[in-house]
């Protein structure tokens, strides 16, 4: 009879508040923040500091487990995120659901822009194609080729006529959506350009590069029957329809350049609502705020001196400077009463800050930060009931509720390696990098000691079965026992938890991982020289050395019966031994890749489910004691949990499912040709259909195909049978009638 397994789904994800693969955006009414959260949007609620909702993609749709790369907002509740996989989600915001998904490129997305109504949406890509979508009918109008490098960022002019698109080819690339043809080429740029934006008066437009200036350029804007003025290059052109003035193509030519104070290459470039601001986001620590000055602050009169360089207009008024790397920044559209703007900026360590910009200074009014770890979740660790979950990182010990998601405590700490919940959840234990184990109080939040443990890093902390105390595996070769001991305090109604050395065990390398069997019999170390050593618990005599791996082992843990081993390496090999003869049963390359999760069938050595979830190296993971839920934390500063649940599944459809998408990953060209043009594109770019070849498309064709054969085949028994049973020509119909049917004959 055929096994059957329960299957785990993903239930919930929590730790991050702004991923660093995305841009931030605000909402229309400015009141709403939107922060990339790995392959979820989370909707922040600017005043409150809280996340309102979560924009996740469904489970069961294509590529749900891809990271965001790209936001946008509309004028309306509609927002769009681009995906890595190349697709784009339409959501609608004050109800928290998805529209309709949108698939046309082969690359991540990497600019998103609506027009100034929302009812059209510009795409860029790796895959080097911009991209046209209607927003109202949910479907793509036309691909535009011609860059030679990836889309970096893309603007809207003349109310949605034209666009303009830049790219790491060096190029801006101005189109005209009308006739679906490139009308303008802009060089000059020296490195690739990142950013590029225009006032809401489409007057400039500034772009952004590794160029230790930013460039500026004017608008030309069609004007028909009327006069129109254009200052252009600091002259005061009058353009009458004559074509000797200018060229008829020419929509942005050069104003000038402002040198930026920062040596670093700009990621952003944004201006505000009203178009008074603009900010300048470098790719370190600073924004620098520019003045946009009108007529009257510019203290030149034109009637006098004639010419109006770039540096009239633009002033740089403030250089903000934040803690961390930014990533992205984000203008609010509702202009405060009290400064000049609302301006959002993203860190790269998890921290979403809200600063108000004056004239000259900035001051930050609010920081998003108690709901994530600022760096990589080293150690998670449930608690006995599972009521309660932990979570260590580098500065920093949380308690969460594993079924909410919800942040409970924050407690200031070492660098946490590892860590262990005590009986009854009144106490935490927390070794650390710098070689001691903190005792938390999680009542209080408070950690009561600090006890110097070891020589070198706590690298494992292991309970013993029978709850008294636990063991310790450290960088300075030795394992340690200790026991727990409370002490009653003059005047206090509890008595504080101590901890007791009790004896150690010294090893010839650094301790990585320790376990303890359930039954208390045997204790095993890994050591750095890629060996495990298995000792009695009571006497702690030698018992077993296991070799075979070629990198140290990193996890380990103890069969239930106290019968098997398994450990996990960092030379993604998985081995199962047993702890009667010390043999290994079997060695599994289990990992090929980082991230995923891998269920196995220790009796039959084979693979039963692959958990997505995680974007980076997964560095912990603990399981429930009925084993009914999973939670892991990893480098991209999230805790992921999964749920077993009903549905039972088998291992061949299992495989069938892998198969199905090793082969739709591959309709695409290899991987070094994907990002590039399939043919030799013109100078002036090419136009294309907005579709992506997929499996569904593929079968669509097919059914197509047998459609059309069929209808071909009963077209020719159709003309088969007319052509037997030929009608004969009737002599009272008309002449012309008559001879017509004769002629047919």
């Amino acid at each position: 009879m055929v096994k059957a397994y329960l299957r785990y789904e993903p239930a919930a994800a929590f730790g991050v508040i702004a991923s660093v693969d995305s841009n931030i955006a605000y909402d229309s009414s400015g009141k709403h923040l939107l922060a990339p959260a790995l392959e979820k949007v989370g909707v922040w609620h600017v005043r409150q500091g809280v996340c309102t909702k979560t924009l996740t993609p469904s489970p069961s749709s294509r590529g749900s487990s891809f990271a965001v790369t790209s936001i946008a907002s509309s004028q309306s509740s509609l927002i769009a995120s681009g995906y890595a996989d190349g697709s784009i989600r339409i959501w609608d915001c004050d109800k928290g659901t998805c529209v309709t998904t949108l698939n046309g490129h082969k690359g991540a997305v990497t600019a998103l822009r609506y027009n100034k109504i929302g009812s059209l949406l510009a795409s860029g890509s790796k895959d080097n194609d911009v991209i046209l979508w209607d927003v109202v009918g949910e479907t793509g109008l036309f691909r535009l080729r011609g860059h030679r490098d990836q889309v970096t960022d893309l603007v809207f002019l003349d109310s949605g006529k034209k666009l303009v698109s830049s790219s790491k080819d060096k190029f801006l690339r101005v189109w005209d959506l009308e006739t679906q043809h490139c009308m303008q080429i802009v060089s000059g740029h020296h490195t690739e350009i990142w950013s590029i934006d225009t006032d809401p008066e489409e007057r400039y437009l500034v772009t952004g590069s590794a160029d230790p200036e930013l460039r500026f350029y004017t608008i030309k804007h069609d004007l028909v029957n009327e006069r129109s003025i254009s200052k252009l290059n600091g002259t005061e052109a009058v353009d009458s329809g004559d074509s000797s003035v200018q060229s008829k193509w020419e929509v942005l030519k050069l104003f000038g350049e402002i040198q930026r104070q920062s040596k670093d290459r700009v990621a952003t470039v944004r201006f505000n609502k009203s178009g008074h601001l603009l900010a300048c986001q470098v790719a370190g620590k600073i924004v620098e705020i520019l003045r946009v000055l009108d007529e009257s602050e510019s203290k030149r009169e034109e009637s006098f001196i004639p010419t109006v360089t770039v540096s009239d207009v633009f002033k740089l008024i403030h250089t903000l400077r934040a803690s961390k790397k930014i990533c992205s920044i984000s203008f609010c559209p509702v202009t405060p009463k009290s400064s000049l703007a609302s301006l959002a900026l993203s860190l790269n360590n998890n921290l979403l800050e809200i600063h108000s910009i004056e004239s000259s200074s900035s001051t930050k009014t609010l920081a998003i930060e108690l709901q994530g770890h600022r760096s990589d979740v080293r150690s998670v660790t449930l608690s006995s009931d599972n009521t309660l979950l932990m979570s260590t990182s580098h500065n920093a010990v949380k308690f969460w509720n594993p079924s909410t998601g919800s942040c409970l405590r924050t407690i200031d700490s070492g660098y946490g390696l590892c860590g262990l919940i005590l009986p009854r959840n009144k106490y935490a234990l927390v070794g650390t990098k710098a070689g001691t184990i903190e005792i938390i109080d999680i009542g209080s939040g408070t950690c009561i000691e600090v006890v110097e443990a070891h020589g070198g890093s706590v690298r494992s902390i292991a309970t013993i079965p029978d709850g008294n105390g636990f063991v310790t595996g450290s960088e300075d070769h030795e394992v340690k026992y200790w026991e727990y001991q409370y002490t009653q305090e003059p005047n206090q109604h509890t008595k504080p938890l101590m901890l007791s050395h009790v004896r150690t065990m010294k090893m010839n390398d650094d301790v990585q991982v320790v376990a303890v069997s359930p039954d208390a019999k045997y204790i095993a170390a890994a050591l750095l020289d890629c060996t495990v050593k298995v000792f009695f618990m009571d006497s702690l005599k030698f018992f077993l050395s296991l070799y075979g791996h070629k990198l140290p082992v990193l996890c380990m843990d103890v069969s239930s019966d106290g019968d098997l081993l398994v450990t996990g390496s960092a030379d993604k090999n998985l081995k199962i031994w047993g702890l009667d003869f010390g043999d290994c049963h079997k060695s599994i390359f289990a990992h090929a890749d980082r991230s995923p999760h891998k269920y196995w069938d220790a009796d039959k050595f084979e693979l039963l489910l692959t958990l997505e979830g995680h974007h980076a190296e997964v560095w912990c993971l603990s399981i429930s004691n009925r084993g009914d839920f999973i939670v892991s934390g990893s480098h991209d500063r999230s805790i992921h949990r999964w749920d077993r649940t009903e549905e039972p599944f088998f291992i061949e459809e299992e495989k069938e499912k892998r198969l199905e998408q090793m082969f739709e990953s591959d309709l695409d060209n290899a991987f070094e040709n994907r990002y590039a043009p399939k043919e030799e594109l013109p100078e002036e770019g090419a136009v294309a259909l907005a579709g992506k070849k997929t499996k569904e498309t593929l079968s669509a064709t097919d059914s197509i195909i047998d459609a059309l054969d069929i209808a071909e085949d009963e077209l020719k028994r159709i003309s088969e049978h007319e052509s037997y049973f030929c009608e004969k020509p009737h002599c009272l119909k008309c002449p012309w009638q008559f001879l017509t049917t004769v002629l047919e004959f």
